[in-house]
């Protein structure tokens, strides 16, 4: 049942068999049907979670009440909102299921309780906080910098999954383009691959 979850701790710490049973102890596995948010802008965050089957996205709204995605997660992915999360703050950001979703969630007091049991979870957080930044990072400065065609392309990777997950108009508000751009992109994308084959 946590074979996946314990298989993405272990990139970044080796647990004993009893840690793992501390681990395992302290999460709880819950289910969001689709549409259903996890988090809404005004609410405090209680989790930091897991996925283990499914796909969510975090987005804000602009000053238009527009939806503008900031990021997607699918399985093995984590989702939270760090800021919210850590300092107790009212969330800016809305969490919500786009497939029936399944993850397993540490609140704040189970995840102190693990760290004081097991303490090289500090580190396992710290090296994924670290790798969090890292993407936050490269999508902003890929946002600023890239065509929208070449932020396609990187979504495609960071992402494969997704474009046959979730509906159009929300890959359009992630790269920050319509949806009929992304349109036209697949099939400018489709075309040439018929074209090299």
């Amino acid at each position: 049942m946590f074979q996946n979850i314990i298989k993405n701790i272990s990139r970044f710490v080796i647990l004993t068999p009893e840690e793992e049973n501390i681990y395992e102890g302290l999460l709880t596995l819950q289910k969001y049907p689709k549409k259903t948010h996890l988090l809404r802008a005004g609410e405090i965050c209680q989790f930091e979670g897991f996925i283990k089957e499914g796909c969510v996205r975090t987005y804000y709204l602009d000053e238009n009440g527009f939806e503008v995605t900031l990021l997607f997660a699918v399985e093995d992915w984590w989702i939270t909102d760090i800021d919210s999360f850590n300092n107790k703050t009212p969330s800016k950001i809305f969490i919500e299921a786009l497939e029936d979703t399944e993850i397993y969630m540490l609140n704040p007091e189970t995840k102190e309780e693990l760290m004081q049991k097991v303490p090289k979870f500090e580190r396992a957080f710290r090296l994924m906080m670290q790798r969090y930044v890292v993407t936050l990072q490269n999508r902003l400065v890929n946002t600023i910098s890239q065509p929208a065609t070449d932020r396609y392309l990187e979504f495609i990777r960071v992402y494969p999954s997704i474009p046959q997950r979730v509906a159009q108009y929300y890959i359009a508000s992630y790269l920050g383009v319509s949806k009929e751009f992304v349109s036209t992109i697949r099939k400018r994308l489709a075309n040439k691959a018929k074209i090299e084959q």
